[in-house]
């Protein structure tokens, strides 16, 4: 059997010794071109749980591999450049740069990576038809709609082929029929590249999308019935 491409075992998180962890030795794999939902109630640990396998925060105790590498011993920069090379995010807020135009907003991770432009602008080009945004790279952010916005949120997270997406929230501003088109691109935009895909959420609708479906309490993940 092929190794996992993500695999957390025994993580635990805890931020104040006189209260329970937020994470509790946590386990969990998740397969190259595999796209995995997550739900919980607020404040559960979701957000705590894509930033330790971010390396944007550190857990008391357990082990990460991202593509079998050992993530928790990484020091900072190291994890910097992880996250630039093989990592891509998006969230419920687009975090689009007003001032930039849609294809250089889309362009950032080619850019930060050392990308050769002319690639770059092929790449960028090929992302922007992939998300159905054709024709819109001389746009500006305030041009677009709440939808439009969202897809170049992913065309930005999955242009430099990440192995790993995490994506928090990311229909939480759309409308149902544009959250579903937004979720279908998606789930088939990381596994056209064979990528693994995490996506948390409070809505049933979105985690029925995935290939798998958690529940999460914080301690540990239960299959989600009839997703």
């Amino acid at each position: 059997m092929d190794a996992p491409l993500l695999a957390l075992a025994g993580v635990t998180r805890r931020f104040r010794p006189d209260r329970p962890p937020v994470l509790e030795d946590l386990s969990f794999a998740l397969a190259a071109g595999e796209y995995v939902a997550i739900m919980g109630e607020s404040g559960v640990g979701k957000s705590t749980l894509l930033n330790v396998i971010a390396g944007l925060d550190r857990p008391d105790a357990g082990s990460i591999r991202l593509d079998g590498r050992e993530l928790t011993g990484l020091d900072d920069d190291a994890l910097t450049l992880l996250r630039r090379r093989s990592m891509g995010f998006v969230f419920q807020a687009f975090h689009v740069l007003p001032y930039l135009t849609v294809a250089r907003n889309v362009g950032l991770p080619l850019a930060l990576g050392g990308c050769e432009p002319g690639e770059a602008a092929a790449r960028v080009a090929a992302m922007l038809a992939a998300v159905g945004l054709d024709g819109s790279g001389g746009r500006l952010p305030r041009e677009l709609s709440g939808g439009e916005l969202q897809r170049v949120a992913i065309a930005r997270a999955l242009v430099h082929r990440p192995r790993l997406l995490l994506a928090d929230e990311p229909t939480g501003n759309l409308d149902p029929r544009t959250a579903g088109q937004v979720l279908a691109l998606l789930k088939a935009q990381i596994q056209s590249y064979g990528g693994g895909g995490l996506l948390i959420t409070h809505s049933r609708a979105a985690a029925a999308t995935a290939d798998r479906a958690y529940e999460f309490d914080g301690r540990g993940l239960k299959a989600l019935a009839g997703a």
